[in-house]
């Protein structure tokens, strides 16, 4: 039997910002393991597209959607009152929704900043509070949350970004062992370059990184994700050469960041 693997239609997953990249691969995936699947992501014209991929493939467990922005001070609440309404109980939830920002922190506008920051941290942080509680009052179940390689790179113009995502990664791993021994797992991912629109890259650029092993397929890192998830991991990077390169990334100051800063600029948006 596949790591994860339930009787189909028995368990319910949510997973955000599943319209898309990761996410649309995250709801695949699961679905065909043998999970209800819930889809939420602002697009409504995406997020129904990905929905009926998912039935198609996978006709033998429900799928349903939600349009709903989640980069607002009250969605984590708003979403769990829809699936309490709804009557929908999540045995795994997936916190992938994300923005990705390259900007030095002045010449971002300030709502985009607080967009990030309640996407990235209010929101995923307040999902795993509710869901995890009521996880817990039926016997556990499995919470994943989409950090960053970029934890290891605060350069400029990620300042914003990479922050964001050390917050997610840090809780996620101290929030892991707060709710363990109650039956719930934590785990926070941290890819490096997905071949996904999110950095803005042509489908040519994609294609040329997905050839030289720059970039991952959001199916292989949806899937290598999963298993670390499935196993209890509490912090996976997806790929393990991208490992090799952490302490290389710390590494970087003085001449060469000032190289790195002046070359980037161009790409500031």
């Amino acid at each position: 039997m596949r790591r994860g693997r339930v009787e189909a239609g028995s368990k319910t997953a949510l997973v955000t910002g599943a319209s898309k990249g990761i996410g649309r691969c995250y709801a695949l995936q699961l679905a065909d393991l043998g999970y209800n699947v819930l889809l939420v992501a602002s697009g409504e014209e995406e997020l129904a597209r990905v929905a009926d991929e998912v039935r198609k493939a996978s006709p033998d467990v429900w799928v349903r959607y939600w349009v709903k922005d989640l980069a607002t001070a009250t969605a984590a609440e708003e979403l769990f009152a829809y699936t309490e309404n709804e009557g929908i109980k999540v045995d795994v939830l997936i916190n992938n929704a994300g923005i990705f920002s390259f900007c030095d922190i002045l010449n971002t506008p300030i709502e985009r900043i607080q967009r990030i920051i309640y996407l990235h941290d209010i929101t995923a942080t307040i999902n795993c509070r509710l869901y995890a509680a009521d996880m817990i009052k039926r016997g556990g179940g499995r919470i994943l949350n989409m950090s960053s390689y970029s934890i290891w790179m605060p350069y400029p113009g990620l300042s914003l970004y990479s922050a964001s995502k050390a917050y997610l990664k840090s809780f996620s791993i101290a929030f892991s062992k707060e709710v363990e021994a109650q039956g719930v797992t934590v785990t926070a991912i941290c890819p490096a370059g997905i071949a996904t629109d999110l950095y803005g890259l042509s489908p040519k650029l994609q294609r040329f990184g997905l050839k030289t092993g720059i970039l991952m397929s959001p199916r292989s890192c949806a899937r290598r994700s999963l298993n670390g998830m499935f196993r209890g991991q509490r912090c996976k990077v997806p790929d393990w050469w991208f490992r090799l390169f952490i302490p290389i990334c710390q590494l970087v100051r003085g001449p060469i960041m000032k190289w790195l800063r002046n070359f980037t600029m161009q790409f500031q948006k």
